[in-house]
């Protein structure tokens, strides 16, 4: 076995350790004995009384065993796939004989509610073990292939993954263990299986973070996890309510592809998108809500006014005391020529967070659109050396962006803005060298070009709402007894989704927790 023992994080002092142990129940292990294994469905959390165990991520086709860290008396073993319930990528083994005490996952959570500082301390451990896992454990998901989206679906959710270019020595060894060829790419191997032209759908079933029904009861599903549905999710679980969180995709929505938003309240420095979603998600996850991403929904279904339900694509329905409705709206495509082709070779983005932007220091790109997305874009481009092209279809930079960006925007060397202009052509052969663009009457001009990020706007994803009424555009009326209430009493909308909302990240989260007070109004008035 290689490696060496990493850095275990926070340890909770002796009273934090008697008090969680009063949640478990004690039991003596073995020698050898392993408490949980790599592929398992779930696990439960262990305090280490007298044992001694090993973290190992176990042996792959072209990799050794590795040791990732040894716990003694006083530690507890966990991290966040306790509470996401994603299935087990280590294995936990005996090295000293002992007694342990096991915390279920129920208990657990009830942990975490009424114990905060202890609750602060475990979240604080996992999120730093999840960190090195991502690291040191990163056999148990390995992506092969230009692979933006699988990459991005990981990073977002904090999964512990590699990537693999197919042409390296890696990559390529990989690839024969696992029997693949380059029209099985994008690929995925998750603990020792192949995935062919995998999909982030394909890898969250095989790490079981799909929709998987049980017994508990629930008051309210969120659909759509970007910044209104995850703080309704927070608001709903932290106040009581049985909480699940649906996203068609992966977390954040169009904020976690933010590079930088600087008029967030509270961070006068800035976060970045990607930041702020795993804040978020922690922050829920804390509270007991079960998220499940990718998790498609292909309908509402209203036949009971008391007890709404949402229906899964694979006919799956989640039926609640309430429903929010939090999808937000999809990137628009320009019709340009080729724009599917360099869109599945990489060299097209609607995000320019730290994944998407990487690769580009010193590269001439584009980026379209004049809202703040864009100009943030632009310049978290330009400051890694990027010589960048902002086409902007208005006359005017200033009439959809923000102040603090314009003037940024207008002082950079290495941005020229393209005001009136629409781009028109896209060149090169696989990999993008330039581009066309067309100025208000009609003059062609050639752009030096890698890569375009697009920021041009969104329209609302609401065609699963049947049976509730939407404006001329599709976005969703609200506005009935209570505030953000749609047609049906108990389905509430959110964020971009919402007809007339203002489209700010700090807007999205106040109807979220706006939603959470109507849906305990509706619930405790007992509207029809």
């Amino acid at each position: 076995m290689t490696g060496v023992a990493a850095p275990r994080g926070p340890v909770l002092n002796d009273e934090q350790f008697r008090r969680l142990t009063t949640y478990g129940a004690e039991e003596h292990v073995e020698l050898g004995q392993e408490l949980y294994t790599s592929g398992d469905e779930k696990y439960d959390c262990f305090l280490l009384l007298t044992a001694a165990v090993d973290i190992v991520r176990d042996a792959t086709a072209v990799e050794p065993a590795r040791l990732i860290y040894r716990g003694g008396p006083g530690d507890f073993l966990g991290e966040l796939n306790l509470l996401t319930g994603q299935h087990v990528y280590l294995t936990a083994r005996v090295v000293t004989a002992g007694t342990v005490v096991r915390v279920g996952a129920t208990a657990l959570r009830r942990a975490l509610a009424e114990q905060d500082d202890v609750a602060d301390l475990l979240l604080a451990a996992f999120r730093e073990r999840r960190e090195v896992f991502r690291t040191t454990a990163g056999s148990a998901l390995v992506i092969v292939g230009p692979a933006a989206e699988l990459r991005t679906y990981a990073t977002q959710l904090l999964l512990p993954h590699s990537w693999l270019d197919p042409s390296s020595p890696a990559g390529r060894s990989t690839m024969a263990s696992a029997g693949l060829t380059t029209d099985d790419l994008p690929a995925a191997v998750v603990h020792g299986s192949a995935l062919r032209n995998a999909t982030p759908g394909a890898v969250a079933q095989a790490l079981g973070l799909t929709y998987r029904p049980d017994r508990r009861p629930v008051d309210l599903v969120v659909v759509g996890a970007g910044p209104a549905g995850l703080a309704a999710a927070v608001y709903g679980a932290s106040e009581g309510l049985s909480t699940v969180l649906l996203d068609r995709s992966g977390i954040g929505g169009q904020a976690a592809r933010s590079a930088r938003i600087e008029n967030y309240l509270g961070f006068p420095h800035g976060i970045s998108g990607e930041d702020l979603t795993r804040l978020a998600m922690v922050q829920a996850l804390k509270f007991g809500v079960r998220i499940h991403a990718p998790c498609a929904v292909a309908g509402l279904d209203l036949a009971d006014d008391r007890r709404p339900a949402v229906v899964l694509d694979d006919g799956q329905r989640i039926q609640a005391r309430a429903v929010i409705a939090a999808t937000g709206a999809h990137y628009r495509r320009p019709d340009v020529p080729g724009w599917a082709a360099f869109e599945r070779s990489g060299c097209i983005r609607y995000a320019a967070t730290d994944l998407d932007v990487r690769g580009y220091d010193h590269q001439p790109v584009a980026v379209i659109g004049g809202a703040n997305s864009a100009g943030q874009a632009a310049l978290s481009l330009a400051a890694r050396g990027a010589t960048v092209e902002l086409i902007i279809r208005g006359a005017d930079l200033e009439a959809r962006m923000s102040s603090y960006l314009t003037d940024r925007i207008r002082a950079h060397p290495r941005i020229r803005i393209h005001t009136g202009s629409t781009i028109c052509s896209l060149d090169g052969d696989g990999t993008m060298t330039s581009i066309g663009a067309v100025r208000r009457g009609g003059q062609r001009i050639r752009l030096d070009c890698t890569a375009v990020f697009c920021f041009i706007g969104a329209d609302p994803v609401s065609g699963w709402l049947s049976g509730l009424a939407l404006d001329g555009d599709g976005f969703v009326l609200t506005g009935g007894r209570l505030p953000l209430q749609t047609s049906a009493s108990r389905v509430f909308a959110v964020g971009d989704l919402r007809s007339g909302s203002t489209k700010r990240v700090a807007t999205a989260v106040g109807d979220g927790a706006g939603a959470v007070s109507s849906v305990h109004a509706a619930l405790a008035a007992r509207l029809p």
